[in-house]
């Protein structure tokens, strides 16, 4: 998870979008990258979309910061 495509947080899982595993993915990701509960990361918009809209409650926006500057490995 990390860097930034057109303003938005990226964020890449490996389940396949198959019955919402990789929308569950994601949400769990976010959770983690921002230390808060699962059940903080809310789907705001986007459940059959690539691009997903989430609030995340009690999140610092200092981390959010921090991973849209982030660069994962092998990514340029």
């Amino acid at each position: 998870m990390g860097g930034e495509h057109s303003g938005a947080l990226v964020v890449r899982v490996s389940p396949r979008a198959v019955d919402g595993r990789a929308t569950a993915a994601a949400l769990a990701a976010i959770a983690e990258a921002f230390g808060v509960g699962r059940q903080a990361v809310t789907l705001v918009a986007g459940p059959a979309s690539r691009m997903k809209v989430v609030d995340v409650a009690g999140a610092d926006p200092a981390v959010l910061d921090r991973l849209r500057a982030h660069r994962p490995a092998g990514t340029r």
